[in-house]
């Protein structure tokens, strides 16, 4: 098998034709990724005129062939988390490193992780992928973060198979305050049926967003609760953020003085909106919660989430 050349490149989408998998790659050059989640700076890269002009597209084992070749970073930390409870805010915070790579959600890991691909076929592919988001594109690369989408806390055990040693967080709020923001604007898997089948299924019919909703909440506390305990993953309450990245969150990213200094540049900052600033509503979205939504939160999630609060730091 004749050498890659794929120095610059980074996986962007994983999709099946003719039941083999295949990989999508997008020219990123020495490009940093910045934008608050993989798919936003995509979108940027997918607008140079070399990307529009040249699409590049390999077979599955390619990822396991350009680790061979090109071994990246391994990574140094995944954030898992309940969703709109600031792991946004980590994430961009710690994109303010030069020396870090943060991989905020990207598509195809999901894939990866929630694929029927043998289980040895899919542990090489998952290390080939991180080895493929760890290359040193810059040279000054020193640790890879990688945030999962919130429902991959079901597919945790997997990439913990594959990554024995890496630590994790897991980021959570009170459920009140998710379930109103979702209830405003429903992130996807919020959606019955727009992600296919996840941890967060619960196999009982869909009534209503109110009721649906906090049984989804409490499914992801729940399961990251589960984890926490048997993965040894380190739980962090919204509340502690981001005063915690001078605390116990940079003793956990290995950071130091001048690298906590550094990652407060874009606090002032709306983690998915850096164009607006970052304004708390906490208290806005637990006035809003209507009587059903606040019962049917009490009854699916409180039980968890006030568990994830009694765990020790």
């Amino acid at each position: 098998m004749e050498d890659l050349n794929l120095h610059g490149w980074l996986p962007i989408r994983l999709w099946q034709e003719a039941g083999q998998w295949r990989v999508d790659w997008c020219w990123f050059g020495d490009a940093r990724l910045s934008q608050p989640f993989f798919g936003d700076s995509v979108e940027d890269a997918l607008r140079r005129p070399f990307n529009q002009a040249f699409r590049r597209q390999t077979p599955l084992d390619a990822l396991g062939q350009w680790q061979r070749q090109s071994p990246g970073l391994g990574p140094s930390a995944f954030i898992c988390h309940a969703s709109r409870c600031g792991s946004t805010l980590i994430s961009q915070m710690l994109a303010q490193l030069d020396d870090h790579i943060v991989i905020s959600e990207p598509p195809p890991l999901d894939a990866l992780l929630r694929s029927e691909l043998p289980p040895a076929e899919r542990s090489a592919a998952l290390k080939g992928l991180m080895s493929a988001y760890g290359q040193r594109r810059r040279g000054v690369e020193q640790r890879l973060v990688v945030k999962l989408d919130a429902w991959n806390i079901g597919e945790l055990p997997l990439l913990r198979e594959c990554f024995p040693d890496t630590p994790w967080l897991f980021v959570y709020r009170d459920p009140l305050e998710i379930a109103v923001s979702h209830l405003r604007r429903p992130g996807m898997h919020m959606v019955p049926g727009m992600i296919g089948t996840t941890v967060l299924d619960d196999g009982l019919p869909f009534g209503s967003q109110e009721d649906f909703i906090p049984r989804r909440v409490g499914r992801l506390l729940a399961t990251g609760l589960e984890h926490c305990q048997a993965l040894s993953g380190v739980a962090v309450n919204y509340s502690e953020l981001p005063e915690a990245m001078t605390g116990r969150l940079a003793a956990f990213f290995g950071l130091d003085d001048e690298q906590c200094g550094q990652v407060f540049a874009t606090v002032g900052q709306h983690a998915k909106q850096p164009a607006q600033a970052f304004v708390g509503d906490s208290e806005d979205k637990r006035r809003e919660a209507s009587a059903l939504l606040r019962e049917r939160v009490m009854r699916w999630a409180q039980g968890p989430y006030e568990a994830l609060t009694s765990l020790p730091l």
